[in-house]
């Protein structure tokens, strides 16, 4: 059985995870406290991070790794296109949003309201959390900018840069983080994406302490 050592609301899992359900991979789903450093976890990953995919023989960690093994290993449906200059795009897109959103946005707002206190590690930093608020404006604003331009972010096809888009401001969203007025392309963007069958594993995340907003599960919004 494959199983995905995660932590439910970590946008690295849910792309990982997004990409396995669009690929109709079944998966064993198992939470893993790695910032505890358990021993069998650190022999899965000496890095003490999730994801970690143990899959075709082997342990795999690392999002985009992994995410690039699956569209090579299992190419149908394809989350990458075949002209070198869109694939390039797509990763553009994918490190724009779990390099720069994620250092701006998701670790200021996520981390800040979430993971410290599941974590125990304090209390939330007000000034990090306002920070991450004016932050995700700009980026809503750059996402409504391409979708503009493009059916989905990278070009004329859903692909991984959508999923790293949607890993984020899903986890977001939970805490209800995301302001869907701002922008009526990113609205209806993620109505499309949360409508998908590979979504409904997330929306069905649950995390004790921290119950989610009615519309987070809400196709509708």
């Amino acid at each position: 059985m494959n199983r995905l050592f995660h932590v439910p609301l970590s946008p690295y899992c849910r792309k990982v995870r997004l990409s396995l359900a669009e690929k109709k991979i079944e998966v064993e789903l198992v939470e893993e406290k790695y910032w505890e450093q358990d021993p069998d976890f650190l022999r899965r990953n000496p890095a003490g991070k999730v994801p970690v995919l143990k899959m075709d023989g082997m342990t795999m960690a690392e999002s985009a790794p992994i995410c690039e093994y699956l569209e090579e290993a299992y190419p149908e449906p394809s989350l990458l296109p075949k002209d070198p200059k869109q694939r390039y795009e797509v990763r553009r897109l994918v490190s724009w949003f779990d390099d720069k959103f994620h250092h701006e946005v998701t670790a200021n707002l996520l981390y800040e309201r979430v993971n410290k206190k599941v974590m125990g590690q304090g209390y939330p930093d007000s000034k990090n959390i306002k920070a991450g608020a004016k932050k995700i404006k700009f980026h809503l604003d750059y996402m409504g900018w391409l979708l503009d331009q493009r059916r989905w972010l990278a070009g004329g096809q859903m692909t991984l840069a959508d999923f790293a888009a949607a890993a984020h401001l899903s986890s977001l969203d939970y805490i209800s983080d995301v302001d869907w007025n701002r922008n009526a392309n990113v609205r209806e963007w993620y109505a499309k994406i949360k409508s998908r069958p590979a979504f409904r594993s997330i929306l069905a995340d649950q995390v004790p302490g921290f119950p989610p907003p009615a519309h987070y599960a809400d196709l509708d919004f």
